[in-house]
């Protein structure tokens, strides 16, 4: 069990203006221009993954050099000192990214979740302090004793500020954050988010997660010991995009995708330069004979099906924050639940998808496909693990009682112990 401390937030580096290198018109980039200036940093990214994943080395240069290049602030409007790219352009930009790291993809999650969040409550100060180079990681899991829906963090009025107090897990990302995103309750029940900067006195991240994939996700505890948190700091439920839910898996969805697109990638490069092969093949080389050739083929469709699919929910996100704009109420609630219905929809696909992609890619290859310092388990291993969250199996019944009843269900999912049990909880993760 390590502890690691961040330097000073960028909010302590920076001023208010906006980063120098925003783009000096009202007019976004194109997709085209954006992707040629980070496909250099997300290629070198790529060339150490493995290195990373074997040794585990965590990611805090990598989100930092993201965050000063403007990643993270993508969606930030441009009069914000942002990018200004639309939920698809960007999701089709993660996409690339995760199949440079997939931890750094869902290390991320929190903090595009909540770019979201800050652009539908039209939020200039977050949205500012977001293109100056603000990272957010979440703490919202508590894994007990407490009861599904149960809180046991702790947020209590001090003067003009707040003091919290509790330990959560699964707080993806905050080891390499500048804010955690805190759910705590208060007194009288009213569950709030408090967001906690990362090196207050009080707060303390711990790298424990010891899951057998996305290693350098950094999905460990954070403790908060009388934290004190400004009263402007502190956001309500009622400020969140109905579609919020959508936004999380959506991000676990493009990751999968990703993950799907390095397979093809690290398949194909082994199949291009290996020189064994067997008396029973098809080709004089592993990369003329038309079976290995098929193996690969089939894991490329099945990474364009992932990818087609996560931006398919990104465009529904595009619209849903279009008409919270523009449209009446009943049309942008309509909307918020085409993007919860197809999120968890490209899920139950995607999981199955990307999960026989990174197996299947062994077939194409020998025995020596398997030595530990490739790390292509990992890609399988990266899979399975994102597949885990949210579990696919109710996802599956949900769609399925809405396409035949018409049912819309609380989409706002959590964990904890069962009625009548007194265990300290399943660790299962309901961010």
């Amino acid at each position: 069990m390590t502890t690691d401390i961040l330097p000073a937030s960028p909010d302590q580096r920076s001023t208010d203006a906006p980063r120098a290198d925003a783009p000096p018109t009202d007019l976004p980039p194109t997709y085209a221009e954006v992707a040629a200036r980070f496909r250099p940093l997300f290629d070198e990214i790529a060339a150490g993954a493995a290195h990373r994943e074997d040794e585990r080395i965590l990611l805090h240069a990598q989100v930092r050099r993201l965050a000063d290049a403007g990643f993270t602030a993508l969606r930030v409007p441009v009069e914000h000192g942002g990018c200004g790219m639309s939920a698809p352009q960007f999701f089709r930009l993660l996409i690339e990214l995760a199949a440079a790291e997939s931890n750094l993809a869902q290390a991320l999650r929190c903090h595009i979740a909540f770019v979201e969040d800050r652009l539908y409550a039209d939020d200039p100060v977050w949205l500012r302090r977001i293109a100056r180079g603000a990272v957010l990681g979440n703490a919202w899991t508590e894994t007990g004793p407490v009861p599904v829906g149960g809180v046991s963090t702790t947020i209590t009025r001090d003067g003009d500020s707040y003091r919290v107090n509790g330990t959560k897990y699964y707080t993806t990302g905050s080891l390499y954050a500048d804010w955690i995103q805190t759910g705590a309750r208060t007194a009288d029940g009213v569950d709030v988010i408090a967001l906690v900067r990362r090196d207050a006195p009080g707060v303390e991240v711990v790298d424990d997660w010891d899951g057998f994939g996305q290693r350098l996700t950094a999905s460990g505890t954070s403790i908060f010991r009388d934290v004190v948190v400004p009263a402007a700091d502190v956001i309500t439920d009622t400020e969140h995009p109905p579609y919020d839910t959508g936004v999380y898996q959506l991000v676990h969805v493009a990751t999968l995708a990703g993950i799907a697109r390095a397979a093809v990638r690290d398949v194909a490069a082994e199949v291009r330069g290996r020189t064994r092969t067997f008396s029973h093949g098809n080709g004089t080389r592993p990369s003329e004979d038309i079976q290995v050739q098929q193996v690969v083929g089939e894991v490329s469709a099945l990474a364009f099906a992932s990818e087609a699919a996560a931006l398919r929910v990104a465009e529904l996100l595009q619209e849903a924050y279009e008409a919270h704009l523009d449209l009446p109420q009943a049309d942008a609630d309509s909307a918020a639940v085409a993007v919860e219905f197809a999120s968890s929809q490209a899920q139950i696909v995607v999981t199955e998808q990307v999960q026989r992609a990174a197996s299947t890619i062994f077939n194409a290859l020998g025995a020596s496909s398997t030595r530990k310092g490739l790390q292509l388990d990992r890609h399988w291993r990266n899979a399975r693990t994102i597949s885990s969250h949210n579990p696919v199996i109710y996802k599956s019944r949900i769609v399925g009682d809405w396409e035949v009843n018409g049912t819309v269900p609380a989409f706002v999912w959590r964990a904890g112990d069962a009625p009548g049990t007194s265990s300290v909880g399943s660790q299962e993760d309901a961010s």
